[in-house]
């Protein structure tokens, strides 16, 4: 039987929010072993005149615990 734990990260990009998932990934792969899933459970955005400027997720990201 695998134990599971999930943590919750927020992360951005100037690009997309699939980057934005990506980045959150990335930086928590820094510390965190056997990242299993990722469920985006926020997406927002900041607005400049009528462009989207910087996309933000709000993640949780699972992993199996050794």
């Amino acid at each position: 039987m695998a134990i599971l734990k999930v943590i919750e990260v927020m992360a951005n990009s100037d690009k997309s929010w699939e980057e934005a998932a990506k980045n959150a990934v990335r930086q928590a792969a820094k510390s965190v072993k056997n990242i299993k899933s990722v469920y985006i459970k926020e997406q927002t955005a900041n607005v400049e005149g009528e462009n989207l400027v910087d996309y933000r997720v709000n993640v949780k990201i699972t992993f199996e615990v050794d």
